[in-house]
């Protein structure tokens, strides 16, 4: 008997398969997590749901979980590594149908340097289960082995997936480079925008927001109707013709440096710092730059916008001082005067980033706490 949300019993039985799930991952156990979710599928529940409203809902937990500091890395990672084996042994259960010698052959991967396998994984076990023969090359995969990969095994569609936004440019790179091998693509994960409009402004042959949608897009089919030509990043966002994407990008190093060096006039308590402490701070310096950059890529204040808040809200649940963070976006858009586009993007995220501060009762950006 297959579980669906709409009947009551099914409903508690997989809120209580998700909590014990939780429980037993949290806990490091990854024996117990298995055993709760084969046992599940024992007892009725089809693999998809596993996978889909299981599996993945306790991962958005433990992403959550790490966002509000309640999960350190190293156990947000275990946690994960624990889905991965539960996956791996529900891929071995008699309900999990093998897919038909002659199914239709996808390829699922993630863009190079993208380290979140997970949701890619997801995507391809529902294939899996649907009849398709998959080839799962998992994360960071160099676009060149990608296409060549695509060249010997002639599947139907690839499906690419990113996480983090600042890995669009590299995805447009891959979504070009399968197109031209005559590989129609579908874009899927968090990078593309909740609306998949980046997947959209970067070519892509689809999108989807999650695998079962995913799956059911690649079973209506994916034609790819381009003459298998290369096009060049500015072929389809014009706005990268102006160059300051690539001035970013070109001088990220000298950027940080000096707003590191300016930052102790602004910011005091820098002057105090450890040589660790000044280091993670250069990190984030250099990671609000990257988030800079390819809103600048994407033509999007608003990606910004949604990266400095969200930054702010992790740094809160870490007890580090964010106003820290608007003197350095000061800075950058001093050190940035001769480029509009990204000035004007600096200054939309300096004002989303004290509304939001406001609005959280933080103090706000460059005043005492």
């Amino acid at each position: 008997m297959t579980l669906h949300h709409d009947a009551p019993p099914g409903h508690h039985r997989l809120e209580d398969v998700r909590e014990r799930l939780w429980e037993a991952v949290r806990a490091g156990d990854e024996y117990r997590a298995s055993a709760v979710v084969l046992d599940a599928v024992d007892s009725g529940m089809d693999a998809e749901t596993a996978l889909l409203d299981v599996i993945a809902v306790v991962q958005a937990r433990v992403g959550a979980e790490w966002a509000a500091n309640r999960l350190t890395v190293a156990r947000e990672h275990a946690a994960t590594a624990i889905h991965e084996r539960v996956i791996a042994a529900l891929a071995h259960h008699p309900d999990h149908r093998a897919a038909e010698p002659g199914g239709p052959r996808v390829t699922v991967a993630c863009v190079d340097g993208e380290w979140h396998a997970l949701p890619a994984r997801l995507l391809a076990e529902v294939l899996r289960l649907r009849g398709w023969r998959v080839d799962f090359l998992g994360a960071h995969v160099p676009t060149p082995h990608l296409v060549a990969h695509l060249h010997r095994t002639g599947p139907r569609a690839v499906a690419l997936s990113s996480t983090f936004f600042s890995n669009l440019p590299t995805a447009h790179a891959a979504v070009t480079a399968c197109q031209a091998a005559g590989v129609p693509v579908i874009a899927g994960g968090t990078a593309f925008g909740p609306d998949g409009r980046y997947a959209r402004a970067l070519g892509a042959d689809a999108w989807a927001p999650d695998a079962r949608e995913g799956a059911a897009v690649l079973e209506r089919g994916l034609t790819r109707t381009g003459d298998g030509a290369v096009d060049q990043p500015v072929d389809c966002l014009p706005h990268l013709a102006d160059q300051e994407y690539t001035m970013v990008v070109g001088n990220r190093r000298q950027l940080v440096k000096e707003t590191l060096a300016r930052l102790e006039d602004r910011f005091p308590p820098l002057r105090g710092y450890t040589d660790r402490q000044r280091q993670r701070t250069a990190e984030d310096i250099a990671h609000i730059l990257d988030h800079l950059a390819v809103a600048l890529y994407v033509d999007d204040p608003d990606a910004f916008r949604r990266f400095l808040t969200w930054t702010a809200d992790i740094l809160a649940a870490r007890d580090v001082p964010t106003r820290s963070l608007d003197p350095a976006l000061e800075l950058l858009s001093r050190q940035l005067r001769d480029f509009p586009r990204a000035r004007r993007t600096l200054g939309s995220g300096r004002d989303a980033l004290a509304d939001h501060l406001r609005a959280s009762n933080t103090p706000r950006p460059g005043h005492p706490v």
